[in-house]
């Protein structure tokens, strides 16, 4: 008998968990397309490029879905379970809660180790590859981003306008470019025309303009003797380098973040960067005490003085013709003590920021594996306390549930990358808060709770309802 319940209740949990996983992921996966609509829409992407694009961000969001889905499937199961009595029938027969979410807890263990799976060995490598692509369709025809009327300013030291653009994206028409640099002002290229297009080795963006001017001053600043230069052309080649975008096709290093590192590679990064105190008290000694050279000559004697020294009359060391000097001497001492603090303190904010990173990423592959088990914790007695089925009241506990984990999840990590928190309390503050509100809820379930019945918070407010009428009966009267 207890054998054949198993199977009922796995055979009852895995159709809407595998609904709600595919549903999950859909909207998921809808989510990165809606942001980078813009980068996609037009850039005449075949199949093969679309297909590859949608599963790795599929594969990317698994560790996400897996939670909802075990959340919304949980609370549907128990709750159709509950709608059709079958929950009091297994409790009549002296089963007992706990008992019967044995075989479902067996599956959500499985599935933590799936997820942690994923978050370890699969979303490092899937994160790497879809940094990659995104880039190739990016590169493959920038022409997009440069929408028509909106000053483009993504290509270091040039500014680009674009009055119209055909529907090829190649042939434009009324072409401003302004060229950035330390020059009395910015060198301008107007042009009727043109054609943009992308060399063979996608390293360059090629400008063909015909029918325009360039103008540019030249001269030393602060003077009025300035050359200004007018160019007229009938055809112009101007290149554009697209190493300007920051990264390199190339070498997968520039793709570099913590996201692409497993837990094993993550140790390593975090134990190198472990010890960054250390190293910039050192690195301050050696670059800070040769301008500070008073210190070589400190006496520690005088810790050891219990009385105060007699006022002396202070003797002139220095004539009062190099006062100045001496004044400026130390001033510039100082500010080269403060240049060389101030680069030391950048240096190491970015560096306990990349540890902060590091860390973050480190407990968030085992956070979204503990998520599944919480997730499920709160679904199963959730569903069997408000015993209603279908989609509506499972759907509507799933989001509100899922949104309080996901904004834990999010401030947590702000938190973190503020340095308001370690990473410990902040990545784990989701489970922090939510486990206690799954022990709340397994404890009202077992003991037969109408936490989420209306009827009985009915009867019990019906005293104080009749209390407030006689009350304001007997005020108006």
């Amino acid at each position: 008998m207890i054998k054949k319940l198993d199977i009922l209740i796995i055979r009852s949990f895995i159709g809407p968990f595998i609904a709600a996983f595919a549903i999950s992921l859909f909207v998921l996966t809808m989510q990165f397309f809606w942001l980078y609509i813009d980068d996609l829409v037009g850039k005449g992407l075949d199949l093969i490029t679309v297909l590859k694009l949608v599963g790795l961000v599929a594969l990317f969001w698994v560790p996400m879905a897996l939670p909802l889905a075990l959340l919304f499937s949980s609370i549907m199961t128990f709750g159709n379970l509950g709608e059709k009595f079958e929950l009091v029938a297994i409790k009549a027969a002296g089963i007992s809660l706990t008992r019967f979410m044995r075989p479902l807890l067996v599956f959500t263990f499985f599935v933590c180790g799936i997820a942690f799976l994923f978050a370890n060995n699969i979303i490092p490598v899937t994160q790497l590859k879809l940094s990659a692509l995104k880039y190739d369709i990016i590169v493959s025809k920038p022409s997009i981003d440069i929408k028509e009327g909106i000053f483009y300013d993504k290509i270091d030291g040039f500014i680009i306008k674009l009055g119209k653009k055909e529907k090829n994206d190649s042939i434009i028409h009324d072409v401003v470019i302004f060229e950035k640099g330390y020059y009395l002002q910015d060198n301008i290229m107007v042009a009727e025309s043109g054609v943009m297009r992308v060399s063979k080795d996608k390293q360059f963006l090629e400008f063909i303009l015909k029918n325009g001017w360039r103008y540019q001053e030249k001269g030393p600043r602060g003077v009025i003797e300035t050359e200004f230069t007018r160019m007229g052309f009938k055809e112009y080649k101007k290149v554009f380098d697209l190493k300007s975008f920051q990264m390199n096709k190339t070498e997968d290093s520039a793709f570099y973040d913590p996201k692409m590192l497993s837990v094993r590679q993550l140790n390593l990064a975090i134990d190198s960067l472990d010890h960054i105190d250390t190293f910039y008290a050192k690195k301050a000694k050696l670059e800070v005490s040769p301008y500070l050279r008073f210190t070589r000559y400190a006496d520690t004697g005088w810790s050891k003085i219990l009385k105060p020294l007699p006022k002396v009359k202070p003797a002139k060391i220095f004539p009062d013709s190099l006062n100045q000097q001496l004044i400026d001497a130390a001033a510039n001492q100082l500010a080269t003590v403060k240049g060389s603090v101030a680069v030391m303190a950048e240096d190491y904010k970015a560096k306990y920021l990349s540890m902060q990173l590091h860390e973050i990423e480190w407990h968030k592959k085992f956070t979204l594996s503990v998520a599944c088990l919480v997730m499920f914790l709160i679904g199963a007695p959730l569903g069997s306390i408000i015993r209603k089925g279908g989609l509506g009241t499972p759907m509507v506990f799933a989001i509100v549930f899922f949104v309080l984990f996901h904004l834990l999840n999010t401030f947590g990590e702000k938190f973190v990358r503020s340095g308001q928190t370690n990473a410990l309390i902040g990545m784990w503050l989701s489970t922090f808060i939510l486990v206690p509100i799954s022990v709340f809820l397994i404890y009202k379930a077992m003991h037969d709770s109408q936490l989420f019945n209306q009827e009985f918070y009915y009867r019990n407010f019906k005293g104080l309802r009749k209390f407030l009428a006689t009350f304001k009966k007997q005020k108006n009267d």
